[in-house]
């Protein structure tokens, strides 16, 4: 069964019947973690890197944010037994999408907050598929670990 992450969500699992999936990621970044040992799986899906530019937005929802989603995001995935020495994790977004100008460079900047996030944490990308000018899709299969992309008008590959 598909269960669809949307934009700034996130879900972490432990169900070997269910594919997560995520659409839509522009400028935003989908973050994938799975444990291959305790079968855990969760994708985030964040629109912004810092949440200081709307403190009341993200107390109500932090997944919209880097700064915010991302620490969230790992400390679910831990609760239900994931551990961080095993944890693959790939990244996917960050594109320049209707910036032709590069004046908001919200993809980079997304991209390079996650990138901080995850030296101060010692987190490593296992793959990624980052930047460029498309939108893109994410899944991943929770029996099994495999991570696909779908890139805006081409075939779905494996990350």
């Amino acid at each position: 069964m598909k269960l669809v992450v949307g934009i700034a969500d996130m879900k972490v699992l432990k169900d070997p019947d269910i594919t997560l999936i995520t659409f839509s990621l522009g400028s935003c970044i989908g973050v994938s973690l799975y444990d291959p040992a305790a079968k855990i799986g969760g994708l985030l899906h964040f629109m912004l890197p810092d949440s200081k530019i709307d403190p009341q937005k993200a107390q109500k929802n932090p997944w919209m944010f880097a700064d915010s989603g991302i620490p969230l995001f790992f400390k679910e995935a831990y609760r239900l037994g994931a551990e961080k020495k095993r944890l693959e994790v790939k990244v996917v977004g960050g594109a320049q999408i209707l910036d032709d100008s590069q004046f908001f460079n919200i993809g980079k900047k997304n991209y390079m907050a996650l990138r901080k996030i995850f030296w101060a944490n010692q987190v490593l990308i296992s793959a990624e598929e980052v930047g460029g000018n498309v939108h893109r899709t994410l899944s991943l299969e929770l029996s099994s670990g495999r991570t696909w992309v779908k890139i805006q008008g081409g075939q779905k590959k494996e990350l």
